[in-house]
């Protein structure tokens, strides 16, 4: 998964700062961009372990253009963190799944012809992590 990463530029005073939008608490630092970027891939590593740990999802990642124009984030250069989130969502189980021949058929023709699908399974998983994360900001929403 790609995870847009702004970097607040560093000074002669202060080290070059990351953070993920879409992982609240997820920040790294280093003395130049080059190092900044490496510890972020790192800490965001750490950050989805312990997410794992405590049972929780990786939250899924946002386009950057979503972010390049929040004006909080203006000044700020960007990244990307590509992060495989398979490791963090515990060991697979195989399930059967019955689903009507038509649905299928899209689902295999959209994996054939999109690199973001692995395959069915990972269509699948995808769009399952999707549901879940709107289904909470939903929630979320609802108690504001």
């Amino acid at each position: 998964m790609l995870y847009p990463a702004a970097i607040e530029c560093g000074t002669e005073h202060t080290s070059f700062g990351v953070i993920f939008p879409d992982v609240k608490g997820c920040f790294a630092a280093g003395e130049s961009f080059e190092e900044a970027f490496l510890n972020a891939k790192f800490a965001l590593e750490r950050h989805f372990e312990l997410l794992a740990q405590s049972g929780e999802i990786p939250p899924l990642a946002s386009p950057m253009d979503k972010y390049i124009v929040d004006p909080e984030f203006k000044g700020f250069l960007w990244a990307i963190v590509d992060l495989d989130i398979e490791p963090y969502l515990g060991g697979a189980v195989k399930k059967n799944v019955t689903l009507p021949k038509l649905l299928l058929s899209q689902i295999d023709r959209t994996v054939k012809r999109s690199p973001d699908y692995r395959d069915r399974s990972h269509f699948l998983q995808v769009a399952a992590l999707r549901e879940l994360e709107r289904l909470e900001a939903e929630k979320h929403m609802s108690k504001i």
